[in-house]
């Protein structure tokens, strides 16, 4: 999965109609173009691609005051909804995700009911015990052997599980305990620090 995509419709999502302009500011204010793809390049890309496949409405608006055509506004579809939350869910349940995925999850889980965000973070944990579990199995030196530098590379995916899963407990603990507005509780951006301010 490419961060960008979620990234691009999540944030068109909070403003309800964003022009790439907007898209940009809110993902560079969050330093999106540090810890992912989102560069202004694949962002209008994105944008124009998305409204291609049928996940975002193009509306063309007022002419650009530099005398440029027309400034267009994205909008999402149903279609886009849907492919919005399936990989908002896919992002913070799935252990196998890159950095850039699940930030870009993180980043927008108050979009989700507190039960069904917390429930998906389980999911994650449990994969992510999984997956160690595996690595212990199948790719642990037997008694005797020496795997050199190589060892080093499971120990680095053994410790990658541990810390992974302990941030992810950490965070369902702070949403049992109350942290954030989640979907359905209010306003989940009151009070959050935006791009406009």
């Amino acid at each position: 999965m490419s961060a960008i995509r979620l990234l691009v419709l999540g944030a068109v999502r909070q403003h309800g109609r964003a022009h790439g302009y907007q898209v940009r500011n809110d993902l560079e204010f969050w330093g999106a173009h540090e810890w992912s793809s989102a560069k202004p390049g694949s962002i209008y890309h994105a944008l124009k691609q998305m409204a291609k496949q049928g996940l975002l409405i193009a509306h063309d608006v007022a002419p650009s005051e530099a005398g440029g055509p027309p400034r267009t506004e994205y909008e999402l579809t149903g279609k886009g909804e849907e492919e919005y939350f399936t990989l908002l869910r896919e992002a913070l349940s799935s252990h196998d995700q890159k950095v850039d995925v699940l930030s870009a999850g993180v980043g927008f889980i108050v979009d989700l009911p507190r039960a069904e965000a917390i429930a998906l973070l389980k999911q994650r944990v449990e994969s992510l015990e999984a997956w160690r579990s595996e690595i212990g199995r199948h790719w642990t030196p037997d008694v005797g052997q020496d795997w050199g530098h190589i060892g080093e590379i499971m120990g680095m995916w053994v410790h990658t599980a541990q810390s992974g899963a302990q941030w992810t407990r950490g965070l369902i603990e702070r949403l049992e305990g109350g942290a954030y507005v989640m979907a359905d509780e209010g306003d989940q951006w009151k009070g959050i620090v935006t791009s406009g301010e």
